[in-house]
């Protein structure tokens, strides 16, 4: 219930004329004389598009799409690429990984510039005739990568160098995960969560 002050009159509906909305009736008049230019859509039907339905038939369609080698990788690659990463003891191997130079990364943070994110790698880049498949795939911290860009002819010294280091103790990580995911889970070689 609002409640009005006692001394201010009660509020009136502003009562419009005929001329002040004139125009939009003339608009309205002039929009119906007109004859229908082109006939209304039809309403979408799954038997207007063809489909497969037979199993050699999706087969050539995967076939053909694996042909296409798309220039960023695939989900499902995506996720078996992560699980081939070296896994950190003690924590969980779909929450955190390590890179192929040994740098901590985080699986949310994908693309940042920062110490714990990452990005999958093309290990023979994709401007050299690199697949975007599983084979050719690497998680690799993102500043290295950047770093890396298209060359082929790079130390690992190199490439260690151009990492961003950061050091993470057991409790930041739980902190980052707790924030992230709004819980902590640990590997199966440890005991539960110790926040302190």
């Amino acid at each position: 219930m609002v409640r009005r002050n006692p001394a201010s009159p009660p509020r009136r509906k502003k009562q419009y004329t005929d001329h002040e909305f004139g125009f939009f009736e003339d608009r309205a008049l002039s929009l119906s004389l007109k004859e229908p230019t082109s006939p209304k859509p039809s309403a979408f039907s799954l038997f207007d598009h063809p489909f497969s339905t037979t199993e050699g038939e999706e087969e050539r369609e995967r076939e053909e799409s694996e042909d296409r080698n798309p220039r960023s990788f695939p989900y499902h690659v995506k996720q078996k690429c992560w699980e081939k990463a070296e896994k950190i003891k003690g924590r969980d191997p779909d929450r955190w990984r390590r890179d192929a130079l040994g740098n901590t990364v985080f699986r949310k943070l994908v693309g940042c510039p920062g110490c714990l994110c990452h990005d999958y790698d093309h290990i023979l880049p994709y401007s050299k005739g690199g697949k975007s498949a599983l084979e050719n795939c690497q998680v690799l911290q993102a500043s290295v990568n950047r770093a890396k860009g298209n060359r082929t002819e790079i130390s690992r010294s190199d490439l260690i160098q151009k990492s961003a280091y950061c050091r993470v103790s057991g409790r930041d990580m739980d902190v980052i995960e707790l924030s992230s995911y709004g819980n902590v889970r640990r590997g199966q070689d440890s005991g539960g969560c110790n926040i302190q």
